[in-house]
């Protein structure tokens, strides 16, 4: 006797349901499970973080150097060429800055025309920091050169030589000699040297010292 098998799709697929249904039942479970899991990490860092102590970063900040040798060149002046050389006049301020780490220095300059050397008319401003060789001068002129200057004490006078700089004068060398000559009193003696050329004076001025102004009086 032969049985023959129906197969008929609409009972074939009400079969197939509870397996789907225990499939998707399943697999919320994992996702559930991985998600409390989850949220209990997220939880725990904050925790965490607040067990650490916060880091604090500092940058060891250099002591202001030791401008003492330079304590007498601080303040206004006013100069003017000798008698025998051409007229001109200068002007000359000196001031310690930002904390006393620099000392900011800011000159004019006026010198008439000479038979070697045109007319001068120029404003210049210098910073004065200090390095473990000495001191360092770096000046910024009106006419747009950028030099570099060694400064070395030698009792009474200051020596200012050319190291280069973002922009010197192309060719071109200069040289000061700033020496005390009393109290409030100082010479300035400044030497250039064209390319391929030797040092010559190029002008002399005396500074004077003057006095900053009295404080007001109080009201009465």
């Amino acid at each position: 006797m032969l049985v023959r098998r129906i197969s008929h799709p609409e009972l074939d697929s009400r079969s197939r349901v509870p397996s789907l249904r225990l499939r998707k039942a399943g697999g919320n479970g994992i996702a559930r499970r991985l998600m409390l899991v989850l949220m209990g990490v997220l939880a725990l860092c904050p925790l965490a973080a607040k067990d650490k102590p916060p880091v604090q970063y500092q940058i060891p900040i250099p002591a202001p150097p030791d401008f003492s040798a330079l304590e007498w060149l601080q303040g206004q002046w006013n100069g003017k060429t000798p008698p025998d050389a051409p007229s001109g006049e200068a002007q000359l301020s000196v001031t310690p800055d930002l904390e006393r780490h620099f000392l900011i220095l800011r000159g004019d300059i006026s010198l008439a025309a000479t038979p070697t050397v045109p007319a001068t008319q120029e404003s210049w401003m210098g910073i004065l920091s200090a390095d473990r060789a000495g001191f360092v001068l770096r000046v910024f002129s009106s006419t747009g050169f950028i030099t570099r200057y060694r400064m070395t004490v030698d009792g009474a006078e200051l020596h200012l030589n050319p190291e280069g700089g973002d922009s010197p004068p192309p060719g071109w060398l200069f040289r000061r000699t700033w020496s005390r000559t009393g109290p409030g009193e100082f010479t300035e003696t400044v030497q250039a040297a064209p390319p391929g050329k030797s040092f010559f004076d190029y002008y002399t001025i005396k500074f004077t010292h003057v006095p900053p102004p009295a404080p007001p009086h109080p009201a009465p």
